[in-house]
């Protein structure tokens, strides 16, 4: 069974399709340009396209960029030899040529996880850099009427001073650093985007991402917090901590995540940068784990502590909440709570 038919996932896109805050009727008759497309965000974002094609015939061609051709046909089976369906076998980090015209592009490729920051930084900063104005030279070519950016939190660096992080702030980054090449690359990448909007008017919008998670996450060999948890409890292991856990973290399940990519792609003010995070439940690292364990009693597992020596690829400062002001006035709002996320997002992989 592919994920797509999974029923937690048939009932987040049925969520989503019915979020009045998003005007879906614009993407009918149009072509939708995915990058990255076998990622947890942009899949869904791939499959509420799909889905609104299967549901409401809304006609959307999509195309979906993918680097591995094995994974991305096992994970998109569903969709394969659909009409309305489109596999672009190739490296962002090379030129796209699809000679045709493309009404909008979400370019979500790139690595974010701990693992490749750690042993792959050079290629997280080739699909940020070479692979992002590869994209802004095909919405060039190609008249696209706006370019949807995943960037990250993390371009805020080090923000201090003040209670919420507003888009309007920025933090220091060294670059010295050996995981600033993430936060590093994806700041380079916005400034593409602008220098793109600046010479040859090709428009886009921001979405600067904070801790989402759901049912496609990457849950082996991840190294951030809320797949590492997801992982012990779908193997039904203890939950292994690897600090005091006392670090505060606010998780954005996929549902909310992906109508605020959606609304910012259709919504969004040109050249303007929107948060999105879920700012309701800020909790303890510590109590997330706890919090799962409780909600899989018959695992009979508990949360232990391996405090970890080397944190290489982890963030070191202090987390400060983003607001969210500026896409709540677009109509959004996080609905889902941390319990019913998580448990949906186990419950995903059975």
């Amino acid at each position: 069974m592919s994920l797509y038919s999974h029923g937690v996932v048939q009932a987040d896109m049925d969520r989503i399709v019915s979020d009045s805050s998003v005007p879906f009727e614009q993407l009918k008759d149009k072509t939708i340009l995915i990058t990255g497309a076998t990622g947890m965000l942009a899949y869904y974002m791939t499959c509420v396209c799909m889905h609104l094609n299967r549901t409401q015939s809304y006609n959307i061609h999509v195309i979906a960029l993918v680097r591995n051709e094995l994974k991305a046909k096992a994970k998109f089976e569903e969709f394969m030899g659909d009409e309305h369906f489109e596999l672009c076998v190739q490296d962002v980090c090379q030129p796209i040529n699809l000679n045709e015209h493309i009404d909008y592009i979400v370019h979500a490729a790139g690595a974010a996880s701990p693992w490749f920051i750690k042993h792959d930084p050079v290629g997280i900063v080739k699909a940020n850099t070479i692979g992002t104005m590869n994209v802004m030279e095909c919405a060039k070519e190609s008249g696209a009427s706006n370019v949807l950016f995943l960037s990250t939190r993390e371009i805020y660096g080090e923000v201090k001073g003040v209670s919420m992080i507003k888009e309007t702030d920025m933090g220091i980054i060294d670059p010295k650093e050996p995981r600033s090449c993430y936060p590093e690359s994806k700041r380079m990448s916005e400034q593409i985007l602008q220098s793109y909007y600046s010479q040859y008017k090709v428009p886009y919008t921001l979405a600067r991402i904070a801790h989402s998670y759901g049912p496609g996450m990457i849950i082996e060999n991840d190294g951030r917090v809320m797949s590492d948890f997801i992982c012990d409890t779908v193997h039904r292991r203890n939950i292994v901590l690897k600090s005091e856990g006392l670090a505060e973290r606010a998780f954005c399940y996929i549902t909310d995540a992906v109508t605020a990519l959606f609304i910012i792609l259709l919504k969004g003010t040109v050249t303007e940068a929107y948060n999105v995070a879920n700012e309701t439940e800020p909790t303890p690292i510590k109590d997330v784990a706890q919090k799962l364990v409780e909600l899989f009693p018959e695992n009979n597992r508990q949360v232990i502590f391996e405090i970890a020596k080397d944190t290489s690829g982890y963030c070191a400062y202090k987390r400060v909440g983003l607001d969210t002001t500026k896409l709540e006035e677009l109509g959004w709002s996080a609905k889902v709570k941390l319990e019913d996320g998580m448990k949906n997002t186990v419950l995903s992989f059975e």
